[in-house]
């Protein structure tokens, strides 16, 4: 069995001590292990990525949830997804856990398109070279993956992680896909936790999304969650991963969540 875990950039930021929500991560990833699972993490990177642009003396903007990646953009994505995944891969191996870093870009792990000239860099759901992960998987390695995407010219694309993480899960056919940002539920209403939705099927996502009660950066979190449970993926959770044992805690549903299910 195979759990994707997408750790946000938000939620490393979000907690007190980013390294020790890291040694909880691998704590939890040990537990699964144990449990006979393989694990793929998938990250973000966003704040990173913010700083890496105010060094440039640029700022983002970001159209349905997705940061327009223009050439500038493009390079502070790569730093700053750079950085996150060499941070986050040190202190899951100091947590004892035999991690591999590794970019979308490497191999042909992940390839896409161009999204549209609006968005610029920005790549589409990508496809994923299952057999590169899953050899890694069988040497017994815990892949860390940057959502860097390489383009038919060999180019980069810059792709959202939740998209990332929900295209590996469907290819590796996972029983679980756990989403952690720094985000509790999915609402209603954004502003009213009274709205809070415990359950979504696939048809009342779709809903929300038209009715605009889902926007921004939860649009392709909640999208990527489609993309796995139409694969067939047991489990996809949606939680927030900023507090210590998050993936745990998700994963037996003693924290705030919402299943999105058929």
């Amino acid at each position: 069995m195979t759990t994707v875990v997408k750790l946000g950039g938000n939620a490393l930021i979000a907690s007190a001590n980013a390294h020790e929500l890291i040694s909880s991560l691998a704590s939890d990833l040990l537990h699964l292990a144990a449990a006979g699972e393989r694990v793929i993490v998938v990250h973000g990177g966003g704040p990173h990525i913010n700083e890496v642009l105010e060094a440039y003396g640029a700022s983002s903007v970001f159209l349905d949830g997705l940061r327009v990646t223009d050439e500038l953009t493009m390079k502070a994505v790569t730093m700053g997804l750079s950085l996150v995944n060499t941070e986050l891969c040190a202190g899951l191996s100091s947590g004892g856990i035999a991690t591999l870093g590794m970019s979308g870009a490497i191999q042909g792990l992940l390839t896409s398109s161009p999204k549209g000239p609006q968005w610029g860099r920005v790549g589409v759901t990508p496809k994923v070279n299952a057999g590169l992960l899953e050899h890694f998987l069988s040497l017994g390695y815990v892949p860390v993956v940057s959502p860097l995407a390489v383009d038919s010219h060999g180019d980069f694309l810059n792709c959202n992680a939740d998209a990332v993480a929900g295209a590996i899960a469907a290819s590796m056919s996972a029983s679980t896909l756990v989403l952690l940002s720094d985000v509790d539920q999915i609402r209603r209403d954004v502003n009213d936790p009274s709205t809070a939705l415990l359950v979504v099927s696939v048809g009342e996502v779709r809903s929300l999304i038209e009715s605009g009660a889902v926007t921004g950066g939860m649009i392709p979190k909640i999208e990527a969650a489609v993309t796995a449970v139409e694969a067939g993926a047991a489990r996809v959770i949606i939680a927030n991963g900023s507090r210590s044992h998050g993936l745990r805690d998700a994963i037996s549903g003693t924290v705030p969540q919402t299943e999105v299910v058929a």
